[in-house]
């Protein structure tokens, strides 16, 4: 059996439906290119973030591509925070009313590969030195136990953001070393 007919409903990578899903312009974006890019090691963030991603619009092709990246992110060794950014990005934009809804035909993959995310954030977080990795791994932890809103808090905090929160709901500078 191949790699990718383990998950369950995942659009292969050389199906002519790819042209035909929008990402975050509302346009069309066939990300199957970057996708076997990034299998092959290559550096794709910036191209994926740009297309499946604008100003919280997401779309049907940013849905389609959350199993594909944790399909190959989960047979890497380097997972970064543009991985866990970029699906929480996608799991937390989805919920947006102007957003279109996760297709039938889309969303037993969708809904498996969080599953699978919730596995290797958790094991990532681990060894995780990083702080922005860190805070990626919490906030996707956070969103697939479906934590909606406490996952978007975390993931798109700035540091000034909750030394804010702390700040006014702690008073955390007065209270804490």
């Amino acid at each position: 059996m191949d790699f990718w007919e383990k998950v369950p409903l995942m659009i292969p990578l050389d199906d002519p439906q790819w042209a035909q899903l929008k990402g975050g312009y509302r346009r069309p974006y066939d990300p199957s290119s970057a996708l076997r890019r990034l299998q092959e090691g290559d550096d794709v963030w910036d191209e994926l973030w740009d297309n499946l991603h604008h100003q919280g619009d997401v779309g049907d092709a940013s849905y389609a591509t959350v199993p594909h990246l944790v399909a190959i992110m989960k047979r890497s060794s380097r997972r970064d925070f543009n991985f866990y950014n970029l699906v929480s990005t996608i799991e937390i934009e989805r919920h947006q009313r102007k957003n279109p809804a996760l297709s039938g035909s889309l969303e037993e993959s969708y809904v498996a590969a969080w599953a699978d995310l919730l596995e290797l954030a958790t094991a990532d977080l681990k060894s995780a030195q990083d702080p922005f990795l860190i805070q990626s791994l919490i906030g996707t932890i956070a969103l697939a136990k479906g934590q909606t809103k406490l996952g978007a808090l975390i993931s798109y905090a700035d540091e000034w953001q909750i030394d804010d929160i702390l700040e006014h709901y702690y008073t955390w500078s007065q209270a804490y070393q």
